[in-house]
């Protein structure tokens, strides 16, 4: 298909092609008309969008595959240069991986199905658990909340869906890959995350993308329900290349004494504009977002969180760590609100940036309103260069003055570095290699 010059007749397409009941159909459709009529975002980086030139949907096979050896294979290559490796059942069980617009690979491992847990793409979840989808799909992230969260709505295609029942603890963390691979490619995938009374849920994703001399658009919704007394960590590394707007749309809402977790890296893109947000819906609630940043000459890192506080005695924490560079912009963008109801509750917010040369910039730009006179509300920014005397000590000792700069880095980010699985860490550590 022509996945160019979108309008009503290409949305009706991609809902026919993926075989969609009608009431999928109006909805993109509803979207489409409300992306077409909403500015962009009137905060942030500018962005300069020609929508008329992304691929707004594109797949290389026309199926899910549960085995790694059926997958095309040039998309198995890309995944193995990325460290995604062959197809041994102990490193594939638990993982997706998603190419261009489609998820192409997919694979459970007996634990989940014996635990009943349901993860699978989101298409699939359309199909097979129709009334489940139904029912936290576009429930959290309206798809009239901005003009990405619309065009997402219209074209949304792939993603993650997962489902776990109460009081069920899995015992690795639950994967996804995302690579954009196409110029001017649009990837627009769809997660929703369930996580009920008593359960316990890690999921990690990484994204990547070549780089060419045209932008591309990552546009991804996620809504994540953590229950009573349960706990979601939700692990992201990106790497988008610099010629990929990421403008993503993430929220949890917890319920009583449940916990959610972020754990953020953006390494890459063009401009980020991403703020991972808990609504902290239920007594004894809590919220924690760990995030780093890094902006590198055209980088511009529009990050921070949300954190909204509706029901008493409960916790948030945001630790924002942010470093510009050769003329990158790194800037924290987040907000914390105490509702009336919210009383005896308690945030802290550390944001904390490393510029390392005159040419770049950062700015801190929170906004925290408590409308109760019991919370207790901190925030602590920092803005510095690198320590001359810590340079001048480590190459005293013999360091070279990069590997004094890389030291000094990995150590600003170490909180970061600590939530991170063995193997994320590492990836990380080459990533910030390569950036400094």
């Amino acid at each position: 298909m022509n996945t160019k010059l979108l309008d009503i007749d290409k949305v009706k397409e991609i809902s026919a092609l993926k075989k969609e009941p009608e009431w999928m159909t109006k909805f993109r459709l509803q979207a489409f008309e409300t992306f077409k009529r909403l500015p962009n975002p009137r905060f942030g980086p500018e962005l300069t969008i020609d929508f008329s030139k992304v691929h707004y949907y594109k797949r290389i096979d026309d199926k899910v595959h549960h085995d790694w050896s059926k997958v095309p294979k040039d998309a198995r290559n890309t995944f193995k240069e990325l460290g995604l490796p062959d197809a041994e059942e102990k490193y594939l069980g638990g993982i997706g991986a998603q190419y261009e617009s489609e998820v192409i690979y997919h694979s459970m491992i007996k634990e989940l199905e014996d635990k009943n847990i349901i993860f699978c793409d989101t298409d699939t979840a359309l199909r097979k658990y129709p009334d489940l989808f139904k029912k936290y799909f576009n429930n959290l992230v309206k798809y009239d909340e901005n003009k990405y969260t619309a065009l997402n709505g219209a074209v949304w295609s792939g993603g993650t869906f997962i489902y776990v029942p109460p009081h069920t603890k899995i015992d690795r963390p639950l994967q996804s890959y995302f690579r954009i691979n196409s110029k001017n490619m649009g990837q627009f995938e769809r997660t929703i995350i369930v996580v009920e009374e008593d359960s316990d849920l890690h999921y990690m994703e990484g994204c990547t993308a070549p780089t060419y001399t045209e932008d591309a658009l990552h546009a991804a919704v996620v809504e994540i329900y953590v229950g009573k007394n349960a706990k979601c960590r939700y692990t992201t590394i990106q790497n988008w290349s610099s010629d990929v707007y990421n403008l993503v749309t993430k929220r949890a809402i917890v319920e009583k004494g449940g916990l959610m977790e972020w754990i953020d890296g953006n390494v890459g893109s063009k401009v980020n504009m991403k703020y991972p947000c808990c609504i902290l819906n239920g007594e004894y609630a809590k919220g924690n977002c760990i995030s780093v940043a890094i902006a590198k000459g055209i980088q511009q890192q529009d990050t921070g969180a949300k954190m909204i506080h509706l029901a008493p005695h409960t916790k948030s924490s945001i630790i924002s760590k942010s470093i510009a560079v050769d003329g990158g912009n790194a800037t924290y963008r987040g907000t914390v609100y105490m509702d009336k109801k919210a009383e005896y509750s308690q945030s802290t917010i550390k944001c904390d940036t490393i510029i390392l040369d005159g040419k770049s910039k950062s700015d801190t730009i929170p906004k925290n309103e408590v409308k109760n006179d019991t919370s207790i509300l901190n925030h602590e920014a920092t803005v510095s260069k690198i320590s001359e005397d810590n340079l001048f000590y480590l190459q005293s000792r013999g360091v070279p003055l990069e590997t004094a700069k890389q030291l000094l880095i990995m150590g600003f980010i170490d909180k970061l570095r600590e939530e991170l699985p063995m193997e994320y860490a590492v990836e990380l550590n080459h990533l910030l290699k390569d950036y400094f």
